[in-house]
Order: C-alpha cells, then structure tokens, then sequence
C-alpha cells in the first residue's frame, strides 16, 4: 500500500468521478482505477461504487476515509518535519449555503492567512443538502448551513450555532418601503419577488411567510449573493436572514438596505457543521476556530434594530 493510492480514493471522493479525479491528478482514467483496484484487493474491500455514470465512494470507502485521511495528514506531518514545508500545505474545502459570507467566511479567511499563510481555502456554494452529502462523502471539511427551528442536524454530522438571527426583507435603498419600519408579507406580495430556489431555507421560509398567496411576479436563483445583487439592480426584492445583509458591501455602500417583516417570530440559525468522530486536520480546524471567534462577537445578530 502506497500514500498515493491513498490520495488517489480521496481525490475520487474529493472531485466525484474517476474522470475528474484523473484530469486533477494528470493521469489516465485507467492508470487510476487499477492503482485503485490493487488497493481494493490489498485491503480486502470495494472503496468505489462503479456504475455506468460514475464511481462514487462506496459505505466501506467512508468508513475508511477518515483512517485514510490520517495517514497521508501524518505523512505530510514527516515530510514537514523533514524540512518540506509546502508538504504541510492544505486546501480546505468549505461547502455555504451563502450566509454570514461577509459577517463570518471572509474575515475567518483573512485570519487564517496570517495564521497558515501556506493553506488555500476552497469555498463552494451549494444548497443545504449537497452541503451536508460533501460532508458525509468526504469532499468537503466544513459546511455553513442555515437551519429553521424544528430542522435537525442529520446524525452523520455535528453542528455548531454560529449565529442566530431573523428573516428581513431586502431591497435597494431607494424603494418606497425603506421608508417603513417594518413591511409585511402583502407589502412584499405586491412586489416583484426574488426567491431562493428550492432546497434552500429562505425557500421554504418565503413559502411560508406568502403561504398559497404568492407574488405574481417570482424571479428565483441560487443563493443569497446572486439574490442581493438582483435586489441591487432593481430587479426585485428578496427575504433573507439578518447576518446574509450584515457587513455586506452592498448593503454598507447603500445599495441595499431591509427592514424587519412585520409579525414575523422565525429564528434563523447559521450552524458550522462536519463529520461526526472525524478528527480535524490543523488547518480545518484553524478555519474552523476563526470562523466561532468570529460569530462571538455576534452571538445574538440583530440587524434590524442597528446592532
């Protein structure tokens, strides 16, 4: 058994595909999965599950990963210690569902590079669900994932509550409703309305607040980012949680403001989740300390009253 062989199923798991991972590495797709294979047959274990559409890590290949993960992160601790230093190096794979990016994901970035200049942080947006499959799989290291009161962490995964906040309505600073304190739900229904695409949280929140009487006009898309940026542009308003507006530059260059949604009581948590009993290498859990230093000092979000 070879480190490399090693490297070679995570990155299978880390890009999805043999193909994928064979275009990562430079190799061929067939000189990958035999040095796979002789692994598989070393080990006494099927590490991918081979179908016609792809090979994704079997249920062995995770039970194992963590076990694999390990011994490449200690022989990369040797060749550190030998004096290769870009051996130590790490690219941290962070999975968001686009929340707190500004508040908490870009400040815990900055950090990180003056505590581990060599690691590079890779950030993915994703919806809830593919952000916790990439946990489960092995592909990425940390999740940031919105939770509504009543949602559970799956039991593969642990979660920790960086912010809590509420939902407010967005839109650019000019519109006639920031003159109000608060907008309400038929206010927002006579608007155009830009709403998150199902799987994500606002999704199910803007569902609920509108019930079956929706905006006649619904531009949907992927994410609070690309949300805020239509706001912006006059397309339409939006709901998102207070901390997605917090410290955003279009919101602090007067772009955009919100204002909380009258009658509205949901509570809104942004969770840091991962992989149960899976020890951390040093650079995640770096990432992972810059990111609660920096939800301490928002423990309780409050955008709408000025916090």
């Amino acid at each position: 058994m070879r480190t490399e062989q090693l490297e070679y199923v995570t990155a299978v798991t880390r890009h999805g595909s043999l193909r994928r991972a064979a275009e990562h590495l430079h190799m061929s797709q067939a000189a990958l999965s035999e040095a796979i294979s002789k692994l598989e047959r070393e080990l006494g274990v099927s590490l991918l599950d081979r179908r016609r559409s792809g090979a994704r890590i079997s249920e062995a290949g995770r039970n194992l990963l963590q076990h694999m993960i390990d011994v490449i992160e200690a022989s990369d601790r040797l060749q550190a210690a030998a004096g290769d230093r870009l051996a130590s190096a790490r690219n941290v794979r962070v999975g968001t569902v686009n929340a707190g990016t500004a508040l908490l994901l870009l400040p815990a970035i900055q950090a990180l590079r003056q505590t581990h200049p060599g690691t590079s942080v890779e950030v993915r947006t994703l919806q809830q669900d593919e952000v916790q499959l990439g946990l489960t799989e092995g592909t990425l290291d940390l999740g940031l994932v919105n939770l509504l009161s009543g949602d559970d962490v799956p039991p593969e995964l642990v979660g920790l509550e960086l912010l809590q906040g509420t939902p407010v309505a967005v839109m650019p600073s000019q519109h006639s409703l920031a003159a109000k304190d608060q907008v309400s739900a038929d206010d927002l229904r006579s608007e155009r309305f830009i709403g998150m695409r199902s799987g994500y949280v606002m999704h199910r929140f803007a569902h609920r607040l509108f019930g079956p009487n929706l905006p006649r006009n619904w531009y949907t898309t992927d994410g609070a980012e690309m949300g805020k940026m239509m706001v912006a542009e006059g397309l339409g308003l939006t709901v998102l949680p207070d901390y997605s507006v917090a410290s955003d530059p279009l919101n602090k260059s007067g772009l955009i403001t919100c204002r909380p949604i009258s009658g509205d009581r949901t509570v809104i948590r942004l969770t840091l989740q991962q992989r149960r009993n899976g020890r951390l290498p040093e650079s995640v859990h770096a990432l992972a300390t810059h990111l609660r230093e920096a939800a301490s000092k928002h423990t309780v979000f409050q955008l709408a009253s000025g916090t």
